[in-house]
């Protein structure tokens, strides 16, 4: 009897496991409610004002919308502008290249003719057409990373075009792949995600935002470190380099023989 008494007062009461559940659904709903205030805070620190996406607009309909269409559609003399973001509108006005000086297999850098505000005006309204890729994390593109790694990237994914050293090189049908040595690093890491003109797209699932930063990394100290093996006769490869010993040092070859055959006579 009184093992049967202890064992009933050792049971829990059937209100118990209601009041768990309700316990857990309060703490599981606060912790998503403060979850997403702080989320909704951090995105609406970088919506751009109504103001700003009223200049751009205004500046879109006096530089671009001739070949674009009034509302980024497109049209025979220019792609569609709905879902490129403000990253493609960085590096496209950002580099010069847009607008462009004349219809050509690829639109060439040249310098910018537009302030970076009016750039950022531009970017806010063209992201409001339709989800694209925004603005980076600085963080991203702050060449901070793994040289060595980006090394390694940059071989893999890049040289094939731009050659190891990013001096660039010819494509096919008179498009090539330009430089990247003095580039500013947002355009790369820009380059990287749009994928402008021949180049691919590389996502975050090809290259993580740290990986892009390794790349951008390596590209700086190419840039800011001379070539080891001397003049670097523009990094373009064996094809300078054989133009080279044929012009110059068979021309030197050439004209020691001759004197010294005049000397014998």
């Amino acid at each position: 009897m009184s093992a049967k008494k202890q064992h009933r007062t050792g049971r829990r009461h059937p209100l118990v496991g209601v009041a768990l559940l309700v316990l857990g659904l309060f703490v599981t709903g606060g912790a998503y409610a403060a979850t997403s205030a702080g989320i909704a805070s951090a995105q609406e620190d970088n919506v751009p004002s109504a103001t700003l996406i009223e200049d751009g607009e205004r500046l879109f309909l006096a530089n671009c919308a001739s070949c674009h269409g009034t509302n980024g559609e497109g049209t025979e003399a220019g792609p569609s502008l709905i879902g490129v973001g403000a990253l493609s509108v960085e590096f496209q006005v950002g580099t010069g290249r847009m607008p462009m000086a004349a219809s050509g297999p690829q639109a060439e850098k040249k310098p910018v003719q537009f302030t970076q505000p009016q750039i950022d005006a531009m970017g806010a309204w063209v992201a409001t057409l339709a989800p694209g890729p925004g603005l980076p994390d600085p963080r991203y593109y702050a060449a901070d990373g793994d040289t060595a790694k980006g090394a390694e990237l940059f071989r893999i994914n890049c040289a094939m075009c731009h050659n190891v050293a990013g001096a660039g090189g010819a494509l096919t049908e008179g498009k090539w792949a330009p430089a990247v040595v003095g580039v500013d690093p947002i355009h790369v890491y820009a380059a990287m995600v749009t994928g402008p003109q021949n180049m691919p797209v590389f996502s975050d699932m090809n290259l993580s935002p740290e990986e892009k930063n390794d790349i951008i990394t390596y590209i700086e100290y190419v840039e800011n470190n001379p070539s080891v093996g001397g003049f670097s006769l523009g990094s373009i490869g064996p094809v300078a380099e054989g133009l080279f010993v044929w012009i110059i040092g068979l021309g030197v070859l050439i004209a020691i023989t001759i004197w010294l055959t005049a000397r014998a006579h």
